[in-house]
């Protein structure tokens, strides 16, 4: 059986890109801190306490999934935003977009007596429509109880981001990602894995928060779990990563629905919070040229 490979909570993003090149995952050893884990579960389990099992075998019959961890959860805004998980996504994505977002928030239960999820890819969320040679997302899985073997840690198949379409996982390539409270896993959307099967007498709880290209459709729709009206009270940072940005130089705009002549027709969405025209970035603009210029 393979394993995965651990790194410290000082780790680098350059480590941390080098495992990823290599096995599609990686597990950070105490990347929450106990502070911020105990913050975490005082915020969440309300909610996740008062979520009903899932509606198929897919999403589980003995399993819940919380979402709005964003509106829900200051804490969870602070697991959005760690600095080593975004340098990350970052880098990861960096070749296939101008920005990426969030793609989705979600705590997960494991209850006792769960089956093993069936083996999947998260990039099918999409359909199967954009080219393998396109990452699409990078995903993490927090670590709110102990993640073991037993209790339905994760199962992961390293490597697996790298095999053509079709190849089924054996057991033999298949392993567990066992973590302790506030550890993360961090794996591609290409990487096989799927949840484990709950046999032992507790509850296994996870938070998935994941990235994806800011060009793509959301899993969550973030618009609606995170309204304007809660947006609003967030950093810029958290704004834009929610997707109240510019996804790319003409990708996200709106236009104001107001009486002719009071406002303007056609801004990015942080005027929306800002009340101010603050133009669409030199950034997009400059990055949109030059891809202009070479395609012509």
């Amino acid at each position: 059986m393979p394993s995965l490979k651990h790194l410290p909570a000082t780790a680098t993003c350059d480590e941390v890109m080098k495992i990823l090149a290599e096995d599609a995952a990686v597990i950070i050893d105490g990347l929450m801190t106990p502070e911020l884990l105990a913050r975490v579960r005082t915020e969440i389990m309300p909610y996740v306490e008062a979520t009903p099992h899932g509606r198929d075998d897919f999403t589980g019959r003995l399993t819940t999934r919380t979402g709005a961890l964003v509106a829900r959860s200051p804490a969870c805004r602070d697991l959005v935003m760690d600095p080593l998980v975004n340098a990350a996504t970052g880098a990861f994505l960096a070749p296939f977009c101008d920005r990426y977002q969030l793609h989705l928030t979600q705590v997960i239960r494991i209850k006792p007596g769960q089956g093993a999820q069936v083996l999947h890819r998260d990039r099918l969320a999409w359909g199967g429509y954009l080219q393998r040679s396109i990452e699409p997302q990078l995903n993490m899985i927090w670590a709110v109880t102990d993640f073991t073997r037993e209790n339905g840690a994760t199962r992961v198949v390293p490597g697996s981001h790298l095999w053509e379409d079709g190849r089924g996982a054996h057991e033999d390539e298949t392993t567990y990602a066992e973590m302790k409270a506030g550890s993360v896993i961090l794996y591609t959307g290409s990487v096989i894995h799927s949840g484990g099967a709950n046999v032992s007498n507790a509850d296994r709880v996870g938070i998935n928060i994941t990235y994806s290209l800011g060009w793509l459709r959301q899993e969550e729709n973030q618009y609606l779990s995170c309204p304007p009206e809660i947006a609003a009270r967030l950093s810029p940072e958290l704004q834009r990563l929610i997707g109240y940005s510019m996804g790319s130089y003409a990708l996200g705009y709106f236009s104001p629905p107001l009486a002719p002549g009071l406002g303007p027709e056609i801004v990015p969405p942080e005027t929306l919070f800002s009340g101010e025209v603050k133009g669409w970035g030199d950034d997009l603009y400059a990055k949109v040229s030059q891809r202009a210029a070479t395609s012509s």
